[in-house]
């Protein structure tokens, strides 16, 4: 019997007292204390213990949340700028925001469990091809500007009429995406030109142009002929589009435009401090294979029912490397599943009336102070005003926050309002009231009730086009039938809350309900990204102590949160690194070093950074391999900008010769990146910055307990050493390309021992990564929930927990699947690589087909054949109890002996259970069971699967005939019924 847990930490981590003893027994080591001394080279070892205030309890840490929350003062949120209020509705906010079995899922890498996600997804692709008139889109993006982003990368790399133009970007997009847009182009050198469009295009070759709809003054334009233009000139057009308001207006496809962006934040997803959000990208035919992040597709399982997986998956999981133009690994899943269910849920009647309540909100206001003798900029908008009050836009914009309204201040003369579902009479009185109207509340009344209703817009401009046209969206307007909808879909998926998710590289540890909790919080989740400070003090307090924990944990001086991924936390220290050299004089040093067996964001980040790669030979060991790695430092010394090393290394082992190349690297000039994905391994027992990083990214969504979403969201702090501080990312809405950002209470780092955010002036210049200062704030109070409630003693257990989980399942399954690499007297880190491949060649079983068996004995295939192909990486995490290990091992060990009875002649490979893995419900069923084994070693391998027995939905899916025959939209109903 184990003893009670009376902790959190007991709580979090899986293996504990006696269960704990056992396992230390099987690996052959006396305490976790002593596995960790022996794997963990003396040589990073950090000195002291970690100084972070003390574990509390999940309800004191609930309590502090509380009150850092209620130094947030939630204002009614007008200000626009490309986040709006809105309203989740109360069935997916529970049975998806707050469930699970949708926020603890994996990347549908494996589809025949992924097939509940994917369909949210494909309704999310659905909707957007259908509001934009484009035939192709992904599975979302990170946020608007960065989409932007994506989609000016994408017009570089495919206009081969104009391949060497400038990028127009129009002066009406939103300040954010143009400071997005031009930090990328000054790091890859290409020419930005913001003009004013409705004067026509400016002189010169153009590869792209980008418009929004509406623009950022709320004018709706018409683009068609703009768009004509810039097609006769030979370039590409993307335009940045509302979907909301494109139930109204004719969509960006109907117009010509190659490519359309934006964010669908306000479709049920809450403003979050700036994020998550799920931004979306839609594409013309013949752009779809160079379609930056994952696009879902139907294909056919080996039954021929209809089924869903990642299309061009191979494109996808595998990134570019050094040939890259997008390092997107993660996107957003979470937040596009709830956007996609609010349109399931509405329908397209129901959003277009959202959409004419915004308008007729806006026409409302602008008719009752254009009586007062304040005008708008223009007479055509869809839910946004900009209006003229020369020199009192302060005093407007003040009078509004004092009777809880926030409005934008556009400029002295200027004052933005921004109009939702949410918006009231009520909100609009007090509106008018701080531009000056007498009896406003009357006014209103008097032109709401009087005024006329529906879209006023010339006919040209409104949408004639049906959309929605799916049954989807027509099926679920109860909240009976969405609620089962929703379980439904759940309950095809195997996520956390069902089984182990043994990932190498992906760390899937749990994500407690307390550290959950706080995020959905209004006081949190209702704060609009651009609201002053003097409302967001709790925000910025969280923020700024957990950024100085961060830095505590990783021996680093700064730390920023706001990339809101790891790919773009990659980005972020990589390009401090660039400005660094750029700022010394030393500009030629261009070239970062990448060993072979990195991850392929590691060099897709570098190209996007505006680095060369040169890649690094990989030893027999898997370490580095010394003699080449010297013969590139000979080479390329002067050029040398940086070294990126995941540590503990790709292959799961502790590399003792990390100290000795990050000497190399600096003798030599460059800068050590240190990539924090596998820093689960690190926490408590060495840091980063104190064995030789220059910068290091942090995967907040994996070691720091944010949940994967099913692909999103994430966070990738970026965490500096006190030279790269001036150069972490700065403000987007205050940077510019020439000089940085200037207001000194910006910033978006903190310096341990500075305070808190609230009170810190330390501004960085680097470039911008995320549309809002604090990327996905609003999934922070996880991380820092995370922190406070197991302190510096429990994050250290949490280590050596992981450790000891990954020597026991490699220890009991070395002798039936070779554990690949090791380290130290055998022991490997957090995680391990089973080598397959000897039992592949003689059986011709190969680890997919394992992966595909695993589903029916019950869980989540490991990380398939990354960083060595042929093989099975595992990563148990600390969170993982012993009993869930051992039925791990168990099946492993059963499908060793599968494999084996292939190998000797006992079943022919196409015909063995592991070849026609998955096995379905209706497969197992049915009348027609022609295989050499019984049913039940199909379906029951083991005699503990009879009780609570998972069957995938679908068999193994064709993934070949998905990509030959591209189709990445809902499929007819037919093919639901059959």
């Amino acid at each position: 019997m184990t003893v009670h847990p009376t902790t959190f930490t007991d709580r979090h981590i899986g293996a504990r007292n006696n269960d704990a003893e056992a396992m230390l027994k099987t690996v052959g080591y006396p305490s976790v204390e002593a596995l960790a001394d022996t794997a963990v080279p003396a040589s990073i070892r950090q000195q002291a213990a970690l100084d972070l205030p003390a574990a509390r309890s999940e309800s004191e840490v609930l309590d502090e949340l509380r009150a850092m929350a209620s130094k947030n003062q939630p204002r009614v949120q007008m200000i626009g700028q490309g986040y709006y209020d809105t309203t989740t509705p109360p069935v997916i906010l529970r049975n998806v925001l707050q469930a699970p079995g949708w926020y603890t899922a994996y990347t549908p890498y494996q589809p025949e469990i992924s097939q509940g996600r994917l369909e949210g997804l494909l309704n999310f692709q659905t909707m957007v091809q259908d509001l934009t008139g484009l035939p192709i889109a992904n599975a979302s993006l990170l946020d608007e500007p960065s989409a932007v982003a994506e989609a000016v990368q994408l017009m570089r790399r495919t206009n081969k009429k104009q391949a060497h133009g400038k990028i127009v970007l129009d002066a009406d997009c939103l300040p954010q995406t143009i400071a997005i847009v031009t930090g990328r182009s000054s790091a890859l050198e290409f020419e930005v030109e913001v003009a004013d469009l409705s004067q026509g295009l400016p002189d010169g070759d153009i590869t792209g142009v980008v418009l929004q709809q509406p623009g950022v003054s709320g004018k709706i334009h018409d683009h068609a002929a703009l768009i004509s233009d810039a097609k006769e000139r030979g370039a590409m057009v993307t335009v940045a589009a509302d979907l909301l308001s494109l139930t109204l207006l004719t969509p960006p496809g109907e117009q010509g435009a190659d490519i359309a962006v934006g964010s669908a934040q306000r479709f049920g997803v809450p403003l979050f401090f700036g994020g998550p959000h799920a931004a979306y990208i839609s594409v013309r035919n013949g752009l779809e294979r160079s379609v930056p992040g994952r696009i879902v597709g139907v294909s056919k399982d080996d039954a021929g029912a209809t089924a869903f997986r990642l299309a061009l998956q191979t494109r996808e999981q595998h990134i570019r490397r050094e040939r890259a133009t997008s390092n997107i690994c993660t996107a957003q899943a979470l937040l596009a599943v709830v956007a996609s269910m609010y349109a399931v849920y509405h329908g397209p009647e129901g959003l277009r009336a959202i959409a004419t309540s915004a308008h007729d909100s806006a026409r409302t206001l602008a008719s009752v102070l254009s009586g007062a003798g304040i005008e708008a900029m223009h007479q055509r908008f869809f839910d946004t005003l900009a209006l003229k009050v020369p020199g009192r836009a302060a005093d407007v914009v003040a009078a509004a926050e004092s009777d809880g309204v926030n409005l934008r201040h556009v400029d002295a003369d200027h004052v933005g309002v921004s109009c939702d579902e949410t918006t009231t009479g009520a909100h609009l009185a007090t509106i008018a009231a701080a531009f000056g109207v007498k009896d406003a509340g009357q006014a209103i009344a008097d032109a709401s009730a009087g005024g006329a209703h529906g879209f006023d817009i010339e006919p040209e401009l409104q949408r004639t086009s049906a959309y929605l046209t799916h049954p989807v969206f027509h099926s679920y307007r109860s909240e009976t039938r969405m609620m089962r909808y929703l379980r439904r879909l759940s309950d095809r998926d195997l996520a956390l809350d069902r089984t182990m998710i043994p990932l190498g590289s992906c760390t899937m540890k749990l994500n407690a309900a307390a550290e959950m909790e706080a995020i959905s919080w209004p006081e949190f989740a209702g704060i609009h990204p651009f609201a002053p400070d003097s409302q967001t003090a709790g925000w910025r307090d969280l923020i700024g102590d957990l950024e100085g924990r961060l830095a505590e944990i990783t021996g680093y001086h700064t730390v920023s949160i706001q990339p809101n991924a790891g790919s773009q936390g990659e980005l972020a220290g990589l390009l401090a690194i660039r400005r660094y050299h750029q700022a010394r004089g030393e500009g030629q040093r261009n070239v970062c070093l990448i060993p072979a067996s990195a991850h392929g964001t590691n060099a897709a980040s570098a190209v996007l950074a505006g680095m060369k790669v040169v890649v690094v030979a990989t030893a027999e060991d898997g370490s580095i391999n010394h003699d080449d790695f010297t013969a590139k430092i000979d080479e390329h010394g002067e050029a040398l900008a940086a070294i990126m090393i995941t540590y503990p290394s790709t292959h799961g082992v502790y590399d003792d010769d990390v100290r000795m190349v990050c000497d190399a690297v600096h003798e030599a000039g460059g800068q050590v990146y240190l990539d924090g994905a596998n820093l689960n391994a690190l926490v408590g027992l060495a840091k980063p910055g104190e064995f030789g990083g220059d910068v290091s990214h942090l995967n907040l969504h994996k070691t720091f307990c944010i949940p994967h979403g099913g692909g999103g969201p994430g966070v990738g702090p970026v965490a500096v050493a006190e030279h790269l501080t001036p150069f972490l990312p700065g403000d987007a809405a205050q940077w510019n390309v020439d000089g940085g950002t200037s207001a000194v209470d910006q910033g978006s780092a903190s310096v341990v021992d500075q305070g808190s955010a609230s009170d810190r002036v330390e501004t960085p210049t680097g470039v911008p990564i995320s549309a809002s200062r604090y990327g996905s704030a609003g999934v922070l109070p996880i991380s820092w929930a995370y922190v406070a409630m197991m302190g510096g003693e429990g994050l250290t257990e949490a280590t050596r927990g992981a450790l000891l989980a990954a020597n026991y399942v490699a220890t009991r399954l070395n002798d039936y699947f070779p554990v690949l690499y090791t380290g130290a007297d055998g022991l490997v880190a957090h995680e391990c690589i089973l080598d397959l491949r000897d039992l592949t060649a003689r059986s011709g079983v190969t680890a997919e087909d394992v992966a595909k068996r695993l589903i029916d004995y019950g869980f989540h295939a490991p990380t398939l054949a990354f960083p060595v192909a042929g093989t099975l990486m595992v990563e148990p995490t600390e969170s993982e109890d012993v009993h869930e290990m051992d039925r791990f091992c168990d099946a492993m060990i059963s499908i060793h002996a599968e494999m084996e009875a292939v190998a000797a002649g006992t079943y022919p490979l196409e015909q063995s259970p592991l070849r026609l893995a998955p096995h379905t419900a209706s497969a197992v069923a049915s009348s027609d069971w022609d295989r050499p084994y019984t049913r039940e070693e199909g379906a029951f391998p083991l005699s503990s699967l009879r009780m609570d027995k998972y069957f995938p939905p679908v068999g193994r899916i064709d993934g070949a005939a998905g990509d030959r025959n591209l189709v990445c939209s809902c499929p007819p109903i037919e093919e639901y019924a059959n």
